[in-house]
């Protein structure tokens, strides 16, 4: 019997799992520390040497090479996080367990596993924005991922500032002049000085971040056209994704068509933030010898 694994590398975490192909259920599950790239990777390594796999899909934080014709395909490239820059996931796990991998975008990985678990219609777009430490974007359009050489970087469109919205933004790279540096989980403590969690539901910079994640939805929309828009990510909510809504139809202003927004803009259809490890899962079947 075939088994599959899973990472969802995350900048605080990552999640493995291994799922039995035939019955298609999941065998086993480690959450771990992100900490260095060695000890991080190596973990992992042990993780599946314990549940032995026969193929592996990563779908981790970026930037990250997805270029399979690449010599550096499966590396994490200049990244802020001390330490990962150059970690070579794939070389790491295929060297540690001697079996085939694809990597892949966290956002790319969740956006899978939507698509997955909505019918994996071909003749539709989806998009998945995640919505927490950073912000993300992945598209499958067709069935395949948009970005054969490069994985798109949403999160880092440029916005414009909601009126009042004074806060500086907290990018490296932007400041406060793109989505990540005004909407990620982060800019809720920078503007408040309270973290996300603990934070009113009514606070204005709830209105903000939700201002600037439908101008990235309406950005999206208006250059692919997608027939569902995902958001995942611990920063908002099915009350939030109201006013994104409103906001969204405010940038439209009866330009163009669209379905009713409560079905275009939606939250995760897999319980649990699974998205990613359901797609994970899929794509590693992928790799699995016919």
């Amino acid at each position: 019997m075939s088994k599959v694994g899973s990472i969802e590398a995350g900048g605080t975490k990552f999640i493995l799992a291994v799922q039995d192909v035939e019955s298609g259920k999941e065998v086993a599950r480690k959450r771990i520390p992100t900490t260095s790239a060695e000890e991080t990777l190596n973990r992992c390594v042990d993780f599946f040497k314990d549940n032995p796999i026969d193929a592996l899909a990563i779908a981790t934080f970026g930037p990250v090479d997805v270029n399979k014709n690449s010599d550096t395909y499966g590396q994490i490239l200049d990244t802020p996080k001390p330490g990962w820059s150059g970690a070579d996931m794939k070389g790491v796990m295929e060297r540690g367990l001697d079996v085939p991998v694809f990597v892949t975008t966290d956002v790319n990985g969740s956006c899978y596993g939507e698509y997955v678990a909505r019918g994996r219609h071909d003749d539709k777009t989806y998009l998945y924005v995640t919505v927490g430490t950073g912000v993300g974007g992945g598209i499958i359009h067709g069935g395949k991922f948009v970005g054969l050489s490069a994985h798109p970087e949403m999160g880092h469109m440029k916005i414009v500032r909601y009126p009042g919205d004074d806060y500086k933004g907290f990018c490296p790279f932007h400041g406060g002049d793109c989505v990540e540096g005004m909407a990620a989980g982060p800019s809720l403590e920078g503007r408040t000085g309270i973290r996300g969690e603990n934070l009113d539901r009514n606070n204005k910079a709830f209105t903000y971040v939700q201002y600037y994640i439908a101008q990235m939805l309406f950005a999206v929309y208006m250059t692919v056209r997608p027939d569902v828009m995902i958001v995942g990510g611990s920063v908002l909510n099915e009350g939030d994704l109201v006013h994104v809504r409103e906001f969204f139809k405010k940038f439209n202003n009866g330009y163009v068509k669209t379905p009713a927004l409560d079905q275009l803009i939606v939250r995760p259809a897999v319980a649990h933030n699974g998205s990613a490890t359901l797609g994970d899962f899929e794509l590693a079947k992928g790799l699995l010898k016919k």
